[in-house]
């Protein structure tokens, strides 16, 4: 599958549980951390769930 890289760009401050368990799960952290995933089912899932957190590029 291809990989995507995610960046997290926006804080979790003031957002529900929910949003913040799913930026952690994609295992980023602070804002501007960066991370390479291969974009599976899953993974599409989490990050369209919280796609107005993060920019999403294609590798």
């Amino acid at each position: 599958m291809a990989q995507i890289q995610i960046k997290l760009v926006k804080s979790v401050i003031d957002r529900p549980e929910r949003q913040k368990r799913t930026v952690k799960a994609l295992g980023l952290g602070k804002v501007g951390s960066t991370k390479a995933v291969e974009n599976t089912p899953q993974v599409a899932g989490m990050v369209n769930a919280v796609k107005h957190l993060l920019e999403v590029t294609e590798l």
